[in-house]
């Protein structure tokens, strides 16, 4: 284990907010780079200090973040035979010091090494025990624990460590200090646990805190909750604090790290023990709250398990009417288990994958869950809404039944609507989900379903294209089929005949609006002369590279863009270009995150923007294109000329042209990268530029009108045909 922390390049990357690229780069031109340290050939590791000293030399960085600071000291302390994550059960203890005892770290931080390496453990366990009650300081076992050990070692590790911190632990608990009085306890620890489900994809996918929130209003107020796939904690975290919590998780640190979690986002100043009991274990093989039951149950469990314990749990209790769950079908042993945890008339929700819905082999599972009248709700949900990102989920709501309970309808929710489909979820695209919108839809849809069939009112009436009450018995076929698209009716089109109208007048507009061709056409042009070149190389050229270092260009390039969150969020933030927006010409979905560093430029009239992978693509900010005072997402090129000397339609329309997509490529195994400062240009006039500039110009607009006309053209024709299709529209005449 290293003395110091050690970086990758892509760490570096990170630190300098530049692409893994521009790292190579540095190595190969500057002598003075730091050396490998560790690593491998291909994946070389660096010395922390020294790559942070050489940043901030070249004027890279003015000071390693403090975030990236702490996590780099939390990779030191990892062992390699141990636990990922036990490091941060220790960090969670220090900042739970902070949060519940602030004057006690004061005390201790006066004090030499010596006697802080002594006394900060002893404090660590006192301050959880005073969270958790007396049983917080044993350890992992059947009952609730912090994970902390009595000497303030990472009890849920293993056997407790000596009470004795290091001088890298010490460094770790003064950095943590400095983080908590920048960010608060809470959100400090929020920061380095995204680090660490950021490190861990394959191992930890947790429910993103606007999912959990649905699900638990979707529960409402319940008074005590199960979550037996608890993870870290990110739907027991989004339910009231008047509710007491219980959970279960196969990993036992992972389940300390819910519980500090937990205790960090609970009132400092309640002396009661956190409403929590969280208990280690795999909750099918061996549940740890077997004959208990909970006014609600909410899970996102694991998916696609083949080895859940089908051959040792043929005769668990759980099954109703012993009809055991199939081998290929955890998920809906998983939801045998949350039902059976119900209280009756108690509500269960599960976020499951759209498969299980519909799977051939969990028809009978499903059949049942319907006879009994215990399912009362399937919602399609957009893809985006919960890892797996590029899956539209399913979320699930159960009610346990009641004796003499004959309710049997079931609500069937299509809000995939409300978001981009899957198709336009590229990397951030969980981004586009529109939250408030499927928040109101799903909730407005299930209240009012749920209040109906608990009060015997009548049921609210169906709505095309969104939600249907669809009887059980209807559902019961050789497939019951669970999926909402499935029985859910198509909408009628916008606005009906009138609607139609509109679009259809819409389309004549922008077609009547179009150019001529014939005005487009360029003017009659000599042949070349045999051997001689054509365009750009017919003459004079100039590359890019040379106009940026004569000082009349200016390159920006993004590498990974800066850190984002929806528009929706903040309407009055900053907004970010991505690639995809430049290349569909759509308006920025996100905006710039309020902790993102600074000095990322802004887009101004009269700059290009061309996206870095591909070609054919260049936009001129301003009317009728990309929007100014735009920060750029990720892979982009921002190109500002010096308008007296390089017109911008004049650089954007070569920058379209097929020769330079040809001259300036570069090519990996599955990409094209446009290598901007090896795009040649003809050295021409300024006047002439602009000749020709204009006439770039008004090939764009013609080529984004067509491309309105075509995307107008396809919604016209799909809703005349679902029109059609549903009765709701009588054909035209024949011509």
């Amino acid at each position: 284990m290293p003395d110091r922390p050690e970086v990758t390049a892509v760490e570096i990357a990170r630190l300098a907010g530049v692409g893994r690229a521009a790292v190579s780069n540095w190595r190969r031109r500057h002598p003075d780079f730091p050396r490998p340290v560790g690593g491998t050939d291909s994946s070389p590791a660096f010395a922390l200090t020294e790559v942070e000293s050489w940043l901030r030399s070249q004027g890279k960085i003015a000071e390693l973040p403090l975030l990236e600071r702490v996590w780099r000291l939390v990779e030191t302390l990892r062992d390699p035979a141990g636990h990922p994550a036990a490091p941060l059960v220790r960090a969670g203890a220090v900042l739970l010091l902070h949060h519940r005892e602030p004057d006690r770290w004061a005390a201790l931080a006066d004090q030499p090494d010596t006697r802080l390496a002594t006394a900060l453990p002893r404090a660590l366990a006192d301050t959880a025990r005073t969270v958790f009650g007396p049983d917080a300081a044993t350890g992992p076992s059947t009952g609730p624990s912090t994970g902390i050990g009595a000497d303030g070692s990472d009890g849920a590790t293993g056997p407790g460590r000596p009470g004795l911190f290091g001088s890298t632990e010490l460094d770790l608990a003064r950095l943590l200090a400095r983080l908590a009085a920048e960010a608060g306890p809470a959100a400090a620890y929020e920061q380095l646990l995204t680090r660490y489900a950021e490190a861990n994809t394959r191992q930890l996918s947790p429910t993103p805190p606007e999912a959990a929130e649905l699900l638990a209003a979707v529960a409402g107020v319940p008074a005590t909750v199960l979550d037996p796939a608890t993870g870290l904690g990110a739907l027991l975290l989004a339910l009231p604090s008047t509710t007491d919590r219980y959970g279960q998780d196969t990993d036992p640190v992972t389940a300390a790290l819910a519980r500090l979690r937990l205790a960090l986002h609970a009132p400092a100043a309640d002396p009661a023990p956190l409403p929590v009991d969280l208990r280690p274990g795999d909750a099918l093989r061996a549940d740890a709250y077997t004959g208990h039951t909970f006014d609600a149950v909410l899970c996102q469990p694991p998916y696609n398990e083949r080895d859940w314990g089908h051959d040792e749990l043929q005769f668990d209790r759980r099954w109703p009417g012993g009809l055991v769950p199939p081998r290929g079908e955890s998920e809906l042993a998983w939801v045998l288990h949350c039902l059976a945890h119900t209280r009756p008339g108690g509500l269960t929700a599960l976020l499951l994958p759209p498969t299980v819905a519909a799977r051939r082999a969990g028809r009978r599972v499903r059949a049942e869950l319907l006879r009994s009248g215990a399912l009362r709700a399937v919602v399609a949900l957009p893809a985006g809404a919960a890892p797996p990102y590029g899956v539209p989920l399913h979320l699930w709501v159960l009610r346990a039944p009641r004796p003499g309970d004959d309710f049997r309808q079931v609500l069937m929710l299509d809000a995939a609507a409300t978001s981009p489909g899957s198709a336009e979820l590229a990397e951030g695209g969980r981004d586009k989900v529109r939250w408030p919108e499927l928040r109101r839809t799903v909730l407005g849809a299930w209240r009012a379903f749920d209040l109906a069939a608990r009060e015997g009112l009548p049921l609210p009436e169906d709505r095309p294209g969104r939600y249907r009450t669809v009887a059980a018995i209807d559902l019961l076929d050789d497939e019951t089929d669970l999926s909402p698209a499935r029985h859910v009716p198509p909408a009628a089109p916008p606005g009906g005949a009138a609607g139609l109208s509109h679009l259809g007048g819409r389309l004549t507009e922008l077609l009547d609006g179009l150019a001529d061709p014939g005005t487009l056409l360029p003017g009659p042009v000599a042949d070349p002369a045999p051997g001689a070149g054509a365009g750009a190389g017919a003459g004079p050229v100039v590359t890019l590279g040379e106009l940026v270092r004569s000082g009349l260009l200016e390159v920006h390039s993004s590498g990974a863009g800066a850190p984002t969150r929806p528009a929706a969020t903040d309407p009055s933030g900053t907004p970010v270009l991505t690639d995809q927006d430049l290349v569909t010409g759509a308006a920025p979905g996100a905006v710039l995150d309020r902790d993102a560093a600074g000095g990322t430029p802004l887009t101004r009239p009269g700059d290009v923007l061309v996206p870095a992978l591909g070609g054919g693509v260049a936009r001129v900010v301003g009317p009728g294109g990309p929007p100014a005072g735009a920060a750029l997402g990720r892979q982009l090129h921002l190109l500002r000329p010096d308008p007296a000397a390089l017109d911008p339609d004049f650089l954007a329309g070569h920058l379209r042209s097929t020769a330079a997509a040809r001259r300036a490529a570069s090519h990996a195994s599955t990409t094209t990268r446009l290598d901007i400062r090896r795009v040649e240009l003809p050295r021409l006039p300024i006047a002439e530029q602009r000749r020709l500039g204009a006439a770039f110009a008004r090939l764009a607009a013609f080529d984004a009108t067509l491309q309105q006309a075509a995307a107008l053209g396809h919604a016209l024709t799909q809703a005349v045909t679902d029109a059609l299709a549903a009765g709701t529209a009588e054909p035209p005449s024949a011509p």
